[in-house]
C-alpha cells in the first residue's frame, strides 16, 4: 500500500512538470531570448521588449511556472503567437526568473497580461480594452483568467493595438 501511495505521488509530480522545460537560445550577449516550439519569446530582461517593440505589438503574460492558470494559458499564446505571427510578438514573462522585469511591472497577481504598442517619453503604451492607449498600465491589465473567452478578449486587445500601429505608420 505505501509504494502505491509513493508511486502515485512521483506521478504527480512527473505529470504537472510535464512540459515545463524551456528552449534557450544562446547569443553573444548570452542574455537568455528563448522560443518555444509556437514563436512564443520567453522574456528574461526590459531590453527584449524594447527589441521586439520595433517590429510592433508585444502582447505580454507575467506568470510563473507553479501557477496553475498561468500554465494553462501557455496553449493560447502559442496559437496567438502563430495567427499573429509577424503582426505582433506574443511574449511570456516568468516573474520568478526575471525578477527585474516582474518588479517593473509592479507584479501583485499573476497571471497579468498586457499589450504595449510603443514607447512615448521613456513609458511604455499600452493598449486597454477599449481601444484606448496609456502609459498607465493599471487601465490595461488583464489579470487572472475569465474563462473560456480569453483568447477572445487577448485577441480584441492585440487587434486594437494593430489598428493603432496602422494609424500611426499611416501618418
Amino acid at each position: 500500500m505505501t509504494k502505491l501511495v509513493v508511486l502515485l505521488i512521483l506521478l504527480t509530480v512527473l505529470l504537472s512538470t510535464a512540459g515545463c522545460s524551456d528552449k534557450i537560445l544562446g547569443n553573444s550577449t548570452n542574455s537568455k531570448v528563448s522560443l518555444e516550439k509556437n514563436d512564443v519569446l520567453i522574456i528574461t530582461q526590459l531590453n527584449h521588449i524594447n527589441t521586439s517593440l520595433q517590429k510592433g505589438p508585444i502582447f505580454v503574460k507575467l506568470g510563473s511556472r507553479w501557477c496553475p492558470a498561468c500554465r494553462s494559458m501557455k496553449p493560447i499564446l502559442e496559437k496567438l503567437a502563430v495567427e499573429y505571427r509577424g503582426k505582433a510578438t506574443i511574449a511570456s514573462v516568468d516573474v520568478d526568473k526575471s525578477r527585474e522585469v516582474g518588479d517593473y511591472f509592479g507584479v501583485g497577481s499573476i497571471p497579468d497580461s498586457f499589450v504595449i504598442v510603443g514607447i512615448e517619453n521613456g513609458k511604455y503604451v499600452y493598449m486597454q480594452k477599449n481601444g484606448e492607449v496609456s502609459t498607465d498600465r493599471s487601465q490595461s491589465r488583464i489579470i487572472g483568467l475569465n474563462g473560456n473567452d480569453d483568447e477572445k478578449v487577448f485577441e480584441k486587445i492585440i487587434d486594437f493595438a494593430l489598428l493603432q500601429e496602422g494609424k500611426r505608420k499611416s501618418q
